[in-house]
């Protein structure tokens, strides 16, 4: 399990990683924006050479906010398909939702309710 969190701004984001069933679920919880994204990038993505999981949970449901850093749902997303998995989201508040939906990544990652949802579909 790793805890990642900004120093400079532990209010803003919280990234927790587990495995559920040979699944990594990344719950986030606060304000995904562009001074927070690395913690969810190191969250998602594998460290330099390493090799990327093929399933993958996201559960945004304690995210408040999210701006244009959906672009590294997206490129977890890519790096994810390249090894023949998926990646899914779980718990989109509706504001987070509307904003996955806008930019169209709803139509890449399917979204879902909740966790249990995203992990057995």
């Amino acid at each position: 399990m790793t805890d990642n969190q900004k120093a400079d701004r532990p209010d803003r984001l919280f990234a927790e990683r587990k495995e559920v069933h040979g699944i990594r679920v990344v719950t986030v919880q606060g304000e995904i924006d562009h001074t927070v994204k690395d913690i969810l990038s190191e969250a998602l993505l594998p460290q330099k050479g390493m090799v990327p999981p093929q399933r993958i949970v996201v559960d945004l449901s304690g995210v408040t906010f999210m701006d244009s850093s959906i672009n590294v749902l997206i490129t977890a997303y890519q790096q994810v398909s390249e090894a023949q998995g998926w990646l899914r989201i779980a718990g989109a508040q509706e504001s987070v939702l509307r904003v996955l939906t806008l930019v169209g990544v709803d139509a890449l990652i399917p979204c879902h309710p909740t966790i249990e949802q995203a992990l057995n579909t």
